[in-house]
């Protein structure tokens, strides 16, 4: 099936970034301002309960978390998220997934077109490039706030004519599975990610680890 693969598109968190470590963090903070701001009631949140929203650019979170929030204040609290994320990575809280970079190294040593498809910010994208030398695996790192946040397999559209036909997409979320069928393009199902029940279902092989990557590709 995958014989003929050229181009891999590879999401970031949950597929190669254990970004549960620093989004976790970052999530309780904004929460606990809208609780300040009394727009929301106080509530624990889990790992499992945060993880949710993982893999959802910025806009489409707060469009399903919290529709009717007054914009000033949800845009303050998104900005608390994206600044805490940051300010995580830079304290060295940010965790690749064991074996990522090893498989990274792998696929552009056997001469892979490796493109970063992340529904992420610029400055989020920028930081984990540096942090992890990304730059020396990835040809081109797209985010969706460089395409105003619209839906990963409209991004998808617009990048793949630029790559040698022979592609995959490997995520483990719904946007990911979604981006490769719409876009006819072959998928890979992150199990270990952070996908919630049934959303890989239609993935053309799913993975346990990212190393099985080596195996496939």
């Amino acid at each position: 099936m995958f014989e003929n693969v050229k181009t891999i598109f590879i999401d970031y968190d949950g597929t190669i970034h254990n970004s549960i470590k620093i989004y976790g963090p970052a999530f309780r903070k904004a929460y606990k301002y809208l609780v300040e701001e009394g727009v929301s009631p106080y509530k624990v949140w889990n790992d499992s309960e945060i993880s949710y929203w993982l893999g959802f650019n910025s806009k489409a979170m707060w469009k399903n978390f919290m529709p009717s929030l007054d914009p000033h204040i949800r845009d303050k609290a998104s900005k608390i998220i994206g600044r805490e994320m940051l300010s995580q990575i830079r304290a060295g809280k940010s965790v690749l997934y064991d074996d990522a970079l090893d498989t990274l190294k792998y696929l552009k040593q056997k001469g892979y077109h490796l493109i970063f498809l992340s529904n992420c910010s610029i400055s989020y994208r920028d930081m984990a490039k540096d942090k992890f030398k990304l730059g020396d695996y990835f040809e081109k790192m797209a985010c969706s706030e460089e395409y105003g946040y619209i839906p990963k397999h409209k991004i998808l559209s617009k990048l793949k004519h630029k790559y040698p036909q022979g592609m995959v997409i490997i995520g483990d979320r719904f946007q990911d599975i979604e981006a490769g069928k719409k876009n006819e393009i072959l998928t890979i199902g992150c199990n270990y990610g952070f996908q919630q029940p049934g959303e890989l279902n239609d993935a053309d092989i799913t993975i346990d680890s990212i190393k099985e990557i080596m195996n496939i590709l």
